[in-house]
């Protein structure tokens, strides 16, 4: 397998992209509009870049892995020969449901079609095709160049053979991949969301402030960074769609996203992405100043 089509050129698909090309895979980047492709593309180079920086790989690596990315605003095309499919567009099951549509009638028979979803059933997206034996998930964790971990989501039709091929697959990306069945929010998300809830609950009901719970997190349970630290790095909107999901999967209340998320969400204030989310984000700036509203 060297032929592989990411799509969706944002977060998490030009880390995609960038591993695989990385590690010699031949690479398909396809998005919309090609100004999306043109940001995701140099996002690709400068990450390389700070790589040459650091040493870990060599200036000859890093042309090269720019030589095996091509970029693609027509999906026909940029499927046409490809042997997996990894797509990596917006955590919308609507949006997901579509493509994988258009991918079956696309792509070969033989090809594999993969999504990186965060919480959106493997076995629904499979349904959507007439492969579903040839539909797996695989779920890369943010930043893709960096964290090891991949889960590898089997649907209810998934063969064992696809399975085995992402299984090896990723081991050759230099990833960790762990398979789990095909359930609401998967593990990762099913165990972290409930915490990145109750934290913001916790802040919703005056338990104490933004600073306050990330450092109780960080110190007392020696995480990396606080709950709410995280959630504003991986989107209050991804947060809240994958808490949906799991509330609506599961129908238990556990999963409820709190008002604040959805408050927060409602008025744009997205985290990173955004600029403000508990905390102000300002470009190029470490420093973790609390949201004037929660300050």
């Amino acid at each position: 397998m060297k032929k592989i089509s990411v799509i969706g050129s944002g977060t998490m698909g030009n880390g995609i992209a960038h591993v695989f090309a990385q590690n010699g895979y031949h690479v398909s980047l396809i998005d919309v509009e090609k100004s999306f492709l043109d940001r995701g593309i140099a996002t690709i180079d400068m990450n390389l870049d700070r790589q040459v920086a650091k040493g870990t790989i060599t200036p000859e690596r890093k042309t090269s892995t720019m030589k095996n990315i091509t970029g693609f605003t027509n999906l026909e095309d940029g499927v046409a020969d490809a042997e997996l499919v990894v797509e990596a567009a917006t955590e919308n099951p609507t949006v997901k449901f579509q493509l994988f549509k258009e991918l079956d009638k696309f792509c070969l028979p033989e090809t594999i079609l993969a999504s990186n979803t965060s919480s959106i059933s493997i076995t629904k997206i499979a349904s959507q095709t007439k492969r579903p034996e040839k539909v797996i998930g695989m779920h890369f964790m943010n930043p893709v160049p960096i964290m090891k971990l991949v889960e590898v989501i089997r649907g209810y039709h998934t063969n064992d053979k696809v399975t085995g091929i992402i299984m090896d697959l990723s081991k050759n990306l230099g990833k960790v991949p762990v398979e789990v069945n095909d359930y609401p929010g998967f593990v990762a998300n099913r165990i972290l969301m409930p915490m990145i809830n109750e934290a913001i609950y916790s802040l919703h009901e005056g338990v104490t402030g933004v600073a306050e719970i990330d450092t109780v997190m960080r110190l007392g349970a020696s995480h990396p960074m606080g709950p709410l630290q995280l959630a504003d790095f991986i989107g209050l909107d991804v947060c809240l769609a994958i808490l949906r999901v799991m509330y609506e999967g599961f129908g238990t209340p556990k999963y409820a996203p709190c008002p604040l998320l959805v408050n927060m969400v409602t008025a744009g204030n997205l985290g990173v992405k955004s600029g403000e989310g508990f905390y102000i984000h300002h470009k190029g700036s470490k420093e973790l100043v609390p949201a004037p509203r929660f300050a």
